[in-house]
């Protein structure tokens, strides 16, 4: 795949050629109702559901709310879902890919290289008037084997040191940046030195993401501009992956050499009262 985002057209054409991919529905809601529920209404021809709480994040605890899975559980829910290393993998959320991008860091990260996300997600593709079913498919079972560390990571420690040394960039809406309000995790506010770029800016008027140049602009307003390191974070390392996603899209970073995702993220940092905190507007 030449860009992470595959449009409706591509997918379409893909899913008819010789190698097609296959398809992965992760549709997720903070606070619910569950995904599944949106699946089981409707989804694209042989997709198959997987699940951001159980198959796509570890039990939340000291490494977050969404730490990464055991590699081990990953590569059974991967298999479960038809996942093999020889064939292409489109992953698609309700719209802004923001959940979907967690799904293509995952895989990536687990060695699979050849991943899309579909721009728009499922809402594109019902405008789009394409097929839609409520049939469950039953895939032949998967042979990846999951290699961690296709991704770089950061922990704690590495995130504060890229606020200050590089650029940290906060995916999380201002009102949450600024810790006006924290809905769910212990502590309201910011990492020090960290940057806000809420994951909402990757996406356009009309549902798709931003032109390659829109999102460079974005950006390099935000002080990333290829020249420093650059990481990413959001409440509980799910929607920061967007991000990561984005500055690939934008030509900023490199599949060879992308962004560093904190997966701890907020949720992780929030709950060690030795962490420091900034509020307001400023990076702090």
């Amino acid at each position: 795949m030449t860009t992470p985002l595959v449009s409706c057209t591509e997918l379409a054409a893909s899913l008819a050629g010789p190698r097609p991919p296959v398809l992965l529905d992760v549709r997720w809601r903070l606070g619910g109702p569950p995904g599944r529920e949106d699946y089981d209404r409707g989804h694209l021809p042989n997709a198959v559901y997987l699940d951001l709480d159980t198959d796509l994040a570890g039990a939340p605890g000291a490494g977050g709310r969404h730490p990464l899975p055991e590699p081990e559980a990953l590569q059974r829910a991967l298999r479960a879902a038809g996942v093999r290393a020889d064939r292409p993998v489109v992953v698609y959320d309700a719209d802004n890919g923001s959940i979907a991008a967690r799904a293509w860091w995952l895989l990536r990260w687990a060695g699979h290289d050849e991943v899309g996300v579909l721009d728009g997600g499922f809402a594109a593709w019902v405008a789009e008037q394409r097929l839609v079913t409520t049939a469950t498919p039953d895939p032949e079972p998967g042979d990846i084997t999951v290699r961690p560390g296709g991704m770089p990571v950061v922990d704690a420690d590495g995130a504060a040191a890229l606020a200050r040394e590089g650029v940290l960039v906060d995916a999380r809406a201002p009102e949450r940046y600024r810790g006006d309000v924290e809905p769910i995790d212990p502590r309201a506010g910011h990492i020090p030195g960290a940057v806000n770029g809420p994951f909402a800016g990757h996406v356009a008027d009309t549902g798709r993401w931003q032109p390659a140049a829109s999102l460079a602009e974005r950006f390099a307003g935000l002080g990333v501009t290829g020249e420093k390191p650059v990481g990413a974070y959001c409440g509980s390392g799910v929607t920061a992956a967007s991000v990561v996603l984005a500055l690939e899209v934008a030509g900023v970073t490199t599949a060879a050499d992308p962004a560093r995702l904190y997966v701890g993220s907020w949720s992780q940092w929030s709950s060690d009262p030795d962490r420091p905190i900034a509020t307001g507007a400023d990076r702090g």
